[in-house]
């Protein structure tokens, strides 16, 4: 099978390609290759939802997280002030400190802006 991509709006694995566009089931969105591309060349970070993140945005976590030697981060989390971080090579694009956590960093694709 070949190796698509995400979806860029959801973060879904479950894409399918039909002709040259990519479709994701879950969210119904579509989009090239040349789409993705140029988002990331842009260095466009997008929440779960797709909405375009800036620093000092404050975010809401969509799921529960485990974090290692501190326990659950709960669904509904408020984060404030966020940081973001272009280049990341683990996926983990926000750097943000958490009230009863202490400095951590986040993945995108599990937060939400309000």
């Amino acid at each position: 099978m070949a190796n698509l991509p995400n979806c860029p709006k959801c973060g879904d694995e479950y894409t399918y390609e039909d002709g040259h566009m990519f479709i994701c089931p879950m969210c119904g969105n579509e989009w090239t290759a040349a789409d993705a591309q140029a988002a990331a060349e842009a260095g466009i970070i997008r929440d779960a939802n797709g909405n375009e993140l800036a620093d000092g945005d404050t975010v809401v976590v969509v799921k529960d997280l485990k974090v290692k030697g501190a326990g659950i981060l709960k669904q509904g989390t408020r984060v404030k002030n966020i940081r973001l971080i272009t280049g990341a090579s683990d996926g983990h694009d926000i750097d943000c400190k958490i009230d009863g956590f202490g400095a951590m960093a986040l993945k995108s694709e599990m937060v939400k802006k309000i």
